[in-house]
């Protein structure tokens, strides 16, 4: 049962950034899948999810109206299509599956390593 991450790295401000999470090991359909982002010096926070059936999606505000979370279930994969990110976004960043549609961590059995965005000019 394993997640990994892909896709971080450095990028101005205003720029874009597209992490995969991709599932190995398990049935990826059967979870909700979300991403948590933690900060220096900050809690992890839980910045978006979306449940099995695709109709309960959710995202943060510091994230709504520029992040997009998607899916390929054929490729047991999860997406997070960053745009206009902001020095604020720099974080790691961690995608998780669990049972529950919730930005709780608890509830999320399966967690990424985690992968570094930072946005500098």
């Amino acid at each position: 049962v394993q997640l990994v991450e892909s896709g971080g790295g450095l990028v101005r401000p205003g720029g874009s950034l597209r992490l995969s999470c991709a599932a190995s090991g398990f049935t990826f359909g059967n979870h909700v899948k979300a991403w948590f982002r933690q900060a220096p010096g900050k809690e992890r926070e839980g910045i978006s999810f979306i449940n099995t059936r695709e109709d309960d999606i959710y995202y943060a505000d510091s994230v709504k109206g520029r992040f997009t979370i998607s899916t390929n279930n054929a490729k047991d994969t999860v997406y997070l299509q960053m745009t206009n990110l902001k020095p604020e976004d720099t974080a790691i960043y961690y995608c998780a599956t669990g049972p529950v549609a919730t930005t709780i961590d608890t509830y999320y059995r399966t967690w990424g390593q985690g992968i570094q965005v930072t946005v500098s000019s």
